[in-house]
């Protein structure tokens, strides 16, 4: 995961808030806030960074889909986005995805698996300026990890209906299939109001971080600079709109394996530290495991997310 989003934003304090970065959250350390942190003064630093300042999104190329802000939402700490399955019904229940590392309840040690947790969390819903133009409520976590990956999903009080009737915004749809490298990405986070614009450069094996390993990461190529605060932002694909990936961590200092700087081992165990290089854990196979009415469930043919 990337540094905890508390530092980031002293590092942006201290340097100008004119200077604040494009941010994103990361794994471990990842580009987000940490969770242990507290979140609601760590939203409102945010917000005096220069939160507000970050400017629209670039007009897409011609042929490509543009992508805003909407569906995407802002967290006390990180960042995250309104999403639903290829076969979701618009009476289900809403998801939120973002990551593991940015729960409420703090980074879940390696090996654990949170499942129908009780919460009331809050998030602030985009429109695609990038302007909040509502507040939507958590009824309970229903699925949380930083083992083998790093999400963690929300069942939300509304309806994917009631949600486009009442701000007109529908939910960003999850790609069911692999993503393929090459493939051109933006990186939408709610919590600074800014995308990133790279491609996906290749996947890991490994990623591991700390005390936490992550299976078939993507890594982007070295254009998308994300900090902390994205941790959670939704990797989209520019041609099709789906989201194959939610943003997590980055090595920011070169060092090897260690929180916020994560490295790469390959299946013989070769160890590789790229600085500056930022990753996400992708997305397509969380759809196998939302059943009907959005209800995670792990037993669903051709669910592989950690069990509890």
């Amino acid at each position: 995961m990337r540094k905890p989003l508390v530092a980031a934003l002293l590092s942006a304090l201290l340097l100008g808030a004119g200077t604040v970065p494009a941010v994103a959250a990361s794994g471990s350390g990842a580009h987000t806030a940490s969770s242990t942190a507290a979140p609601a003064s760590a939203g409102k630093s945010a917000a005096s960074a220069g939160r507000s300042v970050a400017p629209a999104p670039a007009p897409a190329p011609a042929g490509v889909r543009a992508v805003g802000f909407a569906g995407t939402v802002a967290l006390s700490n990180c960042s995250g986005s309104v999403v639903r399955t290829p076969t979701a019904l618009p009476t289900d229940p809403a998801l939120v995805l973002s990551n593991g590392h940015c729960l409420e309840t703090g980074f879940p040690a390696a090996g654990q698996v949170l499942v129908n947790r009780a919460s009331t969390r809050s998030f602030t819903l985009l429109n695609a300026a990038g302007t909040g133009v509502g507040t939507l409520r958590a009824s309970k976590i229903a699925y949380g990890t930083m083992t083998d990956t790093d999400i963690s999903l929300y069942q939300l009080t509304r309806t994917y209906a009631q949600i486009e009737s009442s701000y007109g915004i529908k939910a960003l749809e999850l790609s069911a299939t692999h993503p393929v490298a090459g493939t051109a990405i933006t990186v939408a986070s709610g919590y600074w109001k800014r995308t990133y614009t790279c491609a996906v450069d290749g996947f890991v094996y490994r990623l591991k971080e700390g005390a936490w390993t992550w299976k078939d990461s993507v890594r982007y190529t070295s254009a998308c600079q994300t900090i902390g605060g994205t941790s959670g932002s939704p990797v989209i694909d520019n041609a099709t709109g789906k989201v194959i990936a939610v943003n997590n961590t980055g090595n920011e200092d070169g060092q090897r394996c260690t929180d916020n700087n994560p490295c790469e081992v390959d299946a013989n165990g070769t160890v590789t530290v790229r600085k500056g290089i930022n990753y996400a854990q992708q997305t397509y196979g969380i759809v196998p495991c939302v059943g009907p009415g959005s209800v995670i469930d792990l037993n669903r043919s051709g669910c592989a997310l950690p069990k509890p």
